[in-house]
């Protein structure tokens, strides 16, 4: 099949779960013998990583994925509107079998391909209405998205059953649950981590996720203070279109000599911090199906997690769980871990592991994919 993909930033990327989705699918996909063009945007975005390649250029192979960087403006506001546009309307002369759309916002150019009755998936990664970081605007456009989507897909792909009630309820309308895959990971030595940060193996927390307000960090701080412990806390992760929010979680951080914040990371330094965190919290309001979470349990992480529908369905019986935005119970879980992380009878990283090879895993991700491009194809 002749197939497109648009809506996320640039892949090879860990900008966000949506870049990491991507890459995935469409490597996987080009890996099963399929044409697959991905739409780049182009230029610096969250990370400002090129991760070894020239995200200038117009045109690119990576992995057997032809990559093609659709020009835009850099103001937050008009980034992917523009990019969205100009992106589907390239997408539409080239005469692809589907054009696969991914997260709300790029959904508001879906009809566009179906004026000229090209066919259209959307995937839908979270309600990024509700995420605190977006304006009045934006929140509008990316709901209008949501709306596109519903009306004009298709077919739309949910990531957990949740999402699967909500446009059911809100929409009338069915869509199909596809959840993301995970790679399984080996554990690393604490070699860098150990030469940058002073960090040992089960000797800290671990954070990793962009510092947004939605994904709940400030809920970790005022819980973790609260601790009688020497193990510190690693805050892992890039801004997101929330520079103030950034700031006040820098501004706290100094202030507490056990918190280190890393920046963005990738790499060994990342497999690194997975392997040798003493566990790994997600304390978010609002996700749609969290792709770090999937990779910290594919390293057999312990884990705690807001108890949001999105992070249950992922962790189900091999996790801790607390009350949504409840810091008291946060507070009661981390340490409830600190008394028993040593004890393997409570915590079985093999059986981690296992749970999420079975349940979710790439290739099968995009044979179930492929089969609703065929559904809709003929």
């Amino acid at each position: 099949m002749k197939i497109a993909m648009l809506g996320h930033k640039r892949i090879p990327s860990r900008e966000g779960g949506v870049e990491i989705v991507v890459e995935n699918l469409a490597t996987s996909m080009a890996r099963l013998g399929h044409r697959v063009t991905v739409y780049n945007r182009r230029g610096y975005h969250v990370a400002g990583i090129d991760n070894g390649n020239d995200f200038t250029d117009k045109e690119f192979m990576y992995k057997g994925v032809r990559i093609i960087s659709i020009p835009t403006f850099p103001q937050k506001a008009l980034n992917a509107i523009v990019y969205s546009a100009l992106a589907s309307i390239r997408a539409v002369w080239k005469k692809f079998d589907v054009i696969h759309f991914h997260a709300e916002g790029p959904c508001a150019l879906i009809w566009l391909p179906k004026l000229f009755g090209v066919k259209t998936i959307a995937t839908i990664h979270g309600l990024d209405w509700q995420r605190a970081k977006w304006g009045k605007f934006a929140s509008w456009f990316l709901k209008f998205g949501e709306l596109c989507a519903a009306k004009y897909a298709d077919e739309i792909i949910v990531l957990s059953q949740n999402m699967q009630e909500y446009f059911k309820q809100t929409y009338g309308r069915d869509t199909v649950y596809i959840p993301n895959g995970v790679q399984i990971c080996e554990r690393r030595k604490a070699d860098i981590i150990m030469e940058k940060y002073g960090l040992e193996k089960d000797s800290y927390f671990l954070f990793l996720a962009r510092v947004v307000p939605e994904k709940g960090l400030h809920y970790l701080l005022d819980a973790f203070e609260k601790l009688d412990t020497d193990k510190k806390l690693v805050i892992a992760g890039g801004c997101s279109h929330s520079e103030e929010y950034y700031s006040q979680i820098q501004d706290r951080a100094e202030k507490m000599n056990n918190v280190i914040m890393t920046g963005f990371v990738q790499g060994r330094e990342l497999e690194e911090l997975f392997s040798n965190c003493v566990c790994y919290v997600l304390p978010s309001d609002v996700e749609g199906m969290p792709i770090s979470l999937l990779e910290a349990m594919s390293y057999g992480c312990r884990c705690i997690v807001s108890d949001i529908p999105e992070n249950t369905e992922v962790v189900q019986d091999y996790a801790l769980k607390f009350a949504k935005s409840d810091v008291t119970d946060l507070q009661d879980k981390l340490e409830t871990l600190l008394k028993n992380y040593q004890d393997t009878t409570i915590w079985n990283s093999d059986k981690v592991k296992e749970h999420i090879r079975q349940k979710y895993n790439w290739e099968n991700v995009a044979k179930e994919t492929l089969k609703l491009y065929e559904s809709i194809t003929g």
